[in-house]
């Protein structure tokens, strides 16, 4: 196969790709040295077998999370329904469906050996981005489920939540600016690993599956959706993704990221060594095949990926349960990817070690012509029959259940802000730095990570009483240097110090480089202006901070943080994360009313904060015994 969606969007894109600015440069800079800095060691701390293993219960809470699997989905019945049958001389295809929850349909062909006569093993295909349209993705991987089938084995191909029968989409912060993917720590890469999990409870329950012998594979997205499954479910007892994943060296240091959407990547909260996914898998085998010219999954990265798998098994003793296979060509299966495949699987499902001759048996006669109409393989052949109880085009408002949290008992504040707090910092903002870089006090910018400078101009109207000095912090759109109307009436007489935080460099939609970017390290741009802010007033201490919009709600996070900051003014708030401004999975934490009630007994004041949801600040203030603190205006 060599149609697939995702290349196509890389070769367009690198055809008309900009120059790039000074700003453009000092963030791919920036971000290009925090990846390598996280990936300078892989598990230092892991020297034995019984050090990893003492490390696993820790590194999987963490996976799951990242993906929006923590706390797991209730394991509802499948309600699995096999909507028709194809049957050949050698094998059969199921055409079928179950829900992974309630209204999330999952799509697949079921392909069996004929005739089964005894518990086959069991392959789960994942379909990679290859553009069939209503017959879904899987059609396009037919050849490998024949081929399977008239092996002796059962293979599921499911189709994706994007390009499947039932079309969602990966693409939220690739193309369609849903930056609250990051504030609800919504990634696709969840619904594809959940899906999994659930098609191996349905592979389970059926009479020709041995449970004990199931493997995973896919190509490119479907690489990607096998190493999640693969990481996660330990049913999974050989593996063999295909050109499905790098490293932070190539997506963030290489601007990899630009030719992946979203279902490529978990928001990176935990700050791990990107290797560490598939290092789950280890001591189960292992096969890690690629391409040596492929545009989106360079051999460097691949060639540092399976070398540090390959330290982390020999600890194991399981040095020969790992290994690489490299194809020459592009982006696509060749027969020595699919042989080394499929003798893989033999060998490890089947103890079959015999050579493997007829790796293109599945392609049929006309590689270039399916073996199956792949209308013939629809799982809902008319567009009626399609489910009117579908949520998946909905899945990205609902997969991740947010906090619903508790105003604090009376005398239980500070315990109540405490746990908030810690969970944000821990959550949300592990990626800020230890301390700022030097600085004099009185510079006119100001260096507030390595790579990352800001600049600061004092605002002295005439005539100032200067009973107290603020610090204004600036949105995106607003001049670095002339105070901002709405700044006027709440600064008054008083000298403004004014901070425009990081920014500046060029977003170009899609691929939305710089911020995706910053998801796979942790962070957000948004978390870093925070730091910004932060920095800026340790430097100046004893100011009061005021913004407008997701800004304002920028300075009240400063504030939390920063205890210097004597008070907060915010003007036109705004009542949720949804709208911004946004922090990887802090609505797994809290949303904003909460957060701005955590800044008691600090006197707050809110200016047009007239959405009900500001109702919960005031609750909390009054719990502080702080309601004389905060002025709604």
């Amino acid at each position: 196969m060599n149609h697939f969606l995702m290349l196509g969007i890389l070769l367009l894109a690198q055809g008309r790709k900009p120059e790039l600015t000074p700003a453009d440069r000092a963030i791919r800079e920036h971000l290009k040295a925090r990846a390598a800095a996280l990936e300078k060691e892989f598990l230092p701390q892991v020297k034995t077998a019984e050090d990893f293993e003492k490390l696993r219960p820790a590194l999987r809470e963490q996976y799951f999370f990242m993906l929006g699997l923590r706390p797991l989905p209730e394991k509802t019945p499948l309600q699995a329904v096999v909507t028709g049958r194809l049957d050949f001389p050698d094998f059969t295809v199921e055409k079928l469906h179950f829900q992974s929850r309630p209204g999330l349909y999952v799509t697949a062909n079921l392909y069996l050996p004929k005739p089964v006569q005894v518990r086959h093993p069991a392959i789960l295909l994942s379909c990679g981005h290859s553009n069939k349209g209503r017959d879904g993705n899987k059609t396009a991987y037919q050849d490998h489920g024949i081929w399977f089938a008239t092996h002796g084995y059962a293979c599921l191909v499911v189709d994706s939540l994007q390009l499947g029968e039932i079309a969602a989409t990966h693409h939220g912060t690739y193309r369609f600016q849903r930056w609250w993917w990051h504030s609800a720590g919504y990634t696709p890469a969840g619904v594809e690993c959940w899906n999994a999990i659930r098609a191996l409870d349905y592979l389970q329950s059926r009479p020709e599956v041995d449970p004990e012998r199931i493997g995973a594979t896919g190509i490119s997205g479907g690489g990607a959706a096998t190493g999640w499954i693969s990481a996660a479910d330990e049913r999974i007892r050989a593996s063999a993704p295909v050109s499905g994943m790098a490293d932070l060296g190539y997506y963030v240091g290489e601007d990899g990221v630009d030719g992946h959407c979203d279902c490529m990547f978990l928001y990176n909260n935990a700050r791990w060594n990107w290797t560490v996914i598939p290092a789950l898998v280890c001591p189960r085998p292992l096969l890690f095949v690629n391409s040596d010219a492929d545009p989106i999954f360079p051999m460097s990265a691949n060639e540092r990926v399976i070398n540090r798998l390959e330290r982390l098994y020999a600890r194991f003793g399981a040095g020969d349960r790992v290994d690489a296979v490299v194809s020459v060509g592009g982006h696509a299966y060749r027969t020595d990817i699919r042989r080394a495949v499929f003798e893989f699987f033999n060998r490890h499902l089947r103890g079959d070690s015999r050579p493997v001759s007829d790796a293109d048996a599945g392609l049929g006669p006309d590689p270039k012509t399916p073996r199956i109409p792949t209308r013939d393989l629809r799982v809902f052949p008319e567009d009626a029959d399609l489910p009117k109880d579908q949520i998946n085009t909905k899945i990205d408002e609902i997969f991740v259940p947010t906090a619903k949290v508790a105003p604090p008992d009376p005398g239980a504040f500070e315990a109540w802000r405490n746990d908030l707090l810690g969970r944000l910092r821990q959550t949300c903002f592990s990626a800020w730095p230890d301390a700022p870089p030097a600085a004099g006090k009185d510079d006119p910018t100001v260096p507030t990570e390595e790579g990352i400078q800001v600049s600061l101009n004092w605002h002295f109207p005439s005539g100032a009483t200067e009973t107290r000095r603020w610090l204004v912090v600036l949105d995106q759109e607003e001049k670095p240097d002339v105070l901002p109307e709405w700044a006027r009436p709440v600064v008054g007489d008083n000298p403004a110090l004014l901070l425009k935080p990081r920014g500046g460099w060029t977003r170009r939609n899609p691929p939305n480089t710089v911020e995706r970017s910053m998801a796979l390290l942790g962070t957000t741009a948004d978390a870093g202006r925070v730091w910004d802010v932060i920095v800026v007033a340790r430097r100046k201490p004893g100011l009061f901070v005021t913004g407008r919009g997701p800004a304002g709600i920028l300075a009240a996070y400063a504030a939390l943080f920063e205890p210097s900051l004597q008070g907060v003014t915010i003007v036109d708030p705004p009542a949720s994360h949804r709208e911004g401004p946004h922090f990887l999975s802090v609505l797994r934490v809290l949303d904003i009313p909460e957060a701005l009630g955590c800044l008691a007994p600090r006197p707050l004041v809110l200016i047009n904060a007239r959405d009900p949801a500001f109702d919960r600040t005031v609750a909390i203030y009054s719990a502080a015994g702080a309601a004389d603190r905060l002025e709604r205006r």
